[in-house]
């Protein structure tokens, strides 16, 4: 299992070092991290390693519908049924080098041996790849945060690196607060983008028209929470009439 580096450990990143001094991971929480979600849908995905953190990297990967090619000479036996059933794609052979990247979108190494991890990451970022080698901050031009989801709801937590058991603990917490009810108003005021789009003529316009809604009296949570949708799909009728008799006056 990939270990994270520590003081006094045998590093584990690029720097090569005989014993971790924490030259790495000393300005982490300095670094800015671009937020975003990507759309992996037909993407190519690789792993490399089959045992439980690489398991745990290929279904995530799959939740998202990449394609996924794992690389590695053993697996666990969950990785060997994915593989069998055709879910993903097993190459029973270690990593071989920058022909295993070749037309992949990303690549997560899962691995326990340092060397391999370090031309990972090196031979990916030649290529301007996103790479991941897990619990090496340093060998990660992307991070992975912990996530809670509910249908199309996906909310992000992250610590930096700096600590993935209070991440843990606020995935959570927050997970007790948001969960199928906000997912289904999600999915309700979707049905309505396209009105709004093609009837309000600017951003402006369909940010107050939605945040109205959302932030509106009575609260839509409520009405879900209670059962009472045809109130929530009769106040949104509401809004809209309203609105378009505001672009007419």
């Amino acid at each position: 299992m990939p270990a994270q580096a520590y003081a006094g450990k045998e590093c584990v990143c690029q720097y090569r070092k005989p014993v971790c001094d924490q030259t790495c991971v000393r300005d982490m929480l300095d670094t800015p991290f671009y937020i975003a979600c990507l759309k992996l849908t037909g993407r190519r995905c690789l792993v490399v390693g089959g045992g439980e953190v690489g398991l745990e990297k290929v279904e995530g990967l799959l939740a998202c519908s990449g394609e996924v090619t794992l690389i590695a000479p053993e697996a666990v036996p969950e990785l060997e049924r994915l593989a069998e059933e055709g879910s993903i794609r097993w190459e029973q052979r270690e990593y071989g080098g920058r022909e295993d990247l070749e037309g992949k979108f990303m690549v997560i190494a899962a691995t326990d041996d340092t060397e391999v991890n370090i031309r990972i990451f090196d031979e990916a970022e030649e290529r301007a790849m996103l790479v991941n080698v897990v619990d090496v901050p340093p060998l990660c031009n992307f991070i992975l945060p912990a996530i809670v989801r509910s249908g199309p709801l996906a909310i992000a937590i992250s610590t930096a690196g700096a600590s993935p058991a209070l991440a843990k603990r606020m995935k959570a917490e927050i997970a007790d607060h948001y969960g199928e009810d906000h997912a289904r108003l999600a999915v309700i005021l979707n049905e309505t983008r396209g009105w709004a789009k093609s009837t309000l003529p600017t951003y402006q316009d369909r940010k107050v028209f939605f945040e109205g809604i959302v932030n509106g009296d009575p609260d839509p949570l409520v009405l879900i929470r209670e059962d009472r949708e045809p109130e929530l799909f009769a106040l949104i009728e509401n809004a809209k009439r309203e609105a378009e008799a505001s672009l007419a006056a």
